[in-house]
């Protein structure tokens, strides 16, 4: 029965990605956004379970990466192309086709390269410790909080320049370039708790935990952005001096 646990917990992660297209679809951008968090949440935790009852399988593997294309790579899709959709950033960037404005399907081309991220991890024997590229949650959940922070008092003075259309297709493409990218990624699961052994990781958790006590959820942006600074000033420290 206990080798069961850890795929329940990720179909869990899966019906919360489903939950937030739906939710989506009918303009609840905030809770969309809320069950892409829990979709994170059901995904710590299952491997933290398989870990925890040494339940791992090669069905428990495939599970989790599908569940992961829909809560982390379809479901941001639909709150980039909600936001693409707006009439404001229609009227100031289209591209019709018979009269449709197709610019908002560039959101998609974030499902589209989160499974090619994927799939490339499944079959790459490097990505034990640390991954190479962009880990496809981390764009999700940064994608998750853009209506969080869009609607931020606090952050008012950066809502137009996030809810511009040349921002949210920037942000498309360089999510897309790093997802698939060689550039290394530092893994945030923890085999003890040295502090020289993983001062990457609470260096992150202390500007994570200092920037949720100011802006809540819209801190996750800031908190995303410094993990990926953080692990390419890491690359930095590692490469040989000239």
């Amino acid at each position: 029965m206990k080798k069961h646990i850890p795929n329940a917990i990720t179909c869990c992660n899966l019906l919360s990605g489903c939950i937030s297209i739906v939710l989506m679809c009918n303009g609840y951008a905030v809770a969309a956004g809320v069950m892409i968090f829990l979709a994170a949440v059901f995904d710590f935790f299952d491997g933290f379970a398989a870990r925890l009852l040494k339940a791992y399988s090669p069905l428990g593997a495939q599970l989790d990466s599908l569940s992961d294309v829909v809560s982390f790579g379809v479901a941001p899709s639909f709150i980039v192309y909600h936001y693409l959709s707006q009439q404001t950033i229609a009227d100031s960037l289209s591209l019709d086709i018979a009269g449709f404005n197709i610019i908002p399907f560039a959101a998609f081309f974030l499902a589209i390269f989160a499974e090619l991220r994927l799939a490339k991890f499944n079959i790459d024997e490097r990505q034990t410790t640390s991954f190479i590229g962009l880990p496809t949650p981390a764009m999700g959940l940064f994608v998750a909080s853009l209506p969080f922070t869009l609607q931020n008092e606090k952050l008012a003075f950066m809502a137009n320049n996030m809810a511009n259309p040349y921002f949210l297709i920037s942000l498309i493409v360089i999510f897309s370039y790093l997802m698939i990218s060689e550039i290394p990624f530092f893994s945030l699961k923890i085999k003890n708790l040295k502090f020289k052994e993983n001062i990457h990781i609470y260096i992150l958790a202390i500007f994570a935990i200092v920037t949720f006590a100011f802006l809540g959820f819209a801190a996750i942006p800031f908190v995303m952005l410094f993990y990926i600074l953080e692990s390419l000033s890491l690359q930095v420290t590692k490469s040989p001096s000239l």
